[in-house]
């Protein structure tokens, strides 16, 4: 009976051993994403994914289709699809720099920048990594064959706190980001279809004329121009830019429907004559700014070195010191809100209460 006893003993023991050895805790799963992203910091680190990304930001959800190629030692290629509205671009980076692509259009910005390096997107897994590790106060749960984690947020936009991060257990894929505000409200939501560590890219993957060529209806080129925007001019005398001439016709005009509160509508005007339908919209109050909307020559652009802002549903540039302008391009035509004194997340939340009106 005792020997019965003490083989029943080990018997339980062993089995809670081989319990404890199978469920990991916070920190040994923090560890083994030290890991991975020591892996993909690597000569042979690279990934791609893909999912639908759904913005709660205005009246109407808004869903986009997320492709992310990634590739050693820093080439990114962000493909950002409207669902409802059938537009692509594309935020790329190569060892030429950092382009936001519209193929359809032909249109190309390019600009110096660290990007990503210094500011992170909820569908890089890099960023739901440096959230994960960074926060010491993270909390922990396993939901079925995943982990999740709840960490602070650490975009752009103030008015993003805390982020839900799914991961597979078994491969550590990202299944699904949460981002929510200050009051617990999801803003954003990201639910990956497919994700794969070392995928095998071509060569021009990452080549912007090889991304530009696809659904390009017209051979695009790219305009450098100084600091001050003007055309730069060759030592034989010839602009650096090729601009094809065609208008794409009167828009109308587009007003935000957001505005700062203490902030009134001024004025709208639009620029008779202008080939581009140049609109000038202008507000005051707390704030003054103003917005200039315009559908310019089907022509790529390159832009004055300034910053790259993630507006969620594109990619935009900010520019300027004391007076600073934030350009972005949707559905064929380009933004610019220009300021003193409006703070970039004032401009963020304008921008996109923008990206679902239409021309009046």
């Amino acid at each position: 009976m005792r020997r019965i006893t003490w083989v029943l003993a080990i018997i339980m023991s062993v089995a809670l051993v081989l319990t404890g050895c199978g469920k990991k805790d916070a920190a040994s799963v923090v560890k083994d994403l030290n890991n991975v992203s020591d892996k993909l910091e690597s000569k042979q680190g690279a990934y791609q994914g893909a999912g639908t990304m759904t913005l709660y930001t205005g009246e109407q959800p808004q869903e986009y289709k997320v492709e992310v190629w990634y590739k050693n030692p820093s080439y990114y290629r962000i493909s950002l699809s409207n669902v409802q509205k059938d537009v692509k671009q594309i935020v790329l980076r190569n060892d030429e720099g950092v382009f936001v692509l519209t193929p359809s259009l032909g249109k190309s910005f390019r600009f110096q920048s660290d990007w990503p390096d210094s500011q992170g997107q909820v569908y890089l897994y890099q960023t739901l990594l440096k959230g994960i590790v960074s926060d010491n106060n993270r909390q922990f749960v396993e939901d079925g064959d995943n982990y999740v984690f709840e960490v602070a947020a650490n975009y752009q936009s103030s008015a993003l706190v805390r982020q839900k991060i799914w991961l597979a257990k078994k491969t550590y894929e990202p299944k699904q980001v949460q981002v929510s505000d200050s009051e617990a409200k999801v803003v954003v939501n990201v639910k990956f279809d497919s994700f794969k560590f070392d995928p095998e890219f071509t060569a021009d993957a990452f080549d912007m004329q090889k991304n530009m060529a696809t659904g390009t209806p017209s051979e695009s080129t790219v305009a450098e121009v100084d600091e001050n925007g003007n055309p730069v001019v060759t030592e034989d005398g010839t602009q650096t830019d090729q601009p094809v001439a065609a208008e794409l016709g009167d828009f109308g005009i587009i007003e935000p429907a957001y505005v700062p509160a203490g902030v009134q509508l001024k004025d709208t005007n639009k620029i008779e004559g202008s080939k581009d339908h140049a609109v000038l919209i202008r507000y005051d109050g707390i704030y003054q700014y103003t917005i200039m909307e315009s559908r310019p020559l089907d022509r790529a652009v390159s832009l004055a070195p300034g910053t790259l802002i993630d507006l969620g549903f594109t990619a935009g540039l900010l520019s300027g010191d004391e007076q600073q302008t934030l350009t972005w391009m949707s559905e064929g035509v380009e933004y610019r809100i220009t300021s003193a004194n409006l703070p970039v997340t004032e401009m963020m939340q304008i921008a996109a209460s923008m990206e679902e009106q239409s021309g009046k």
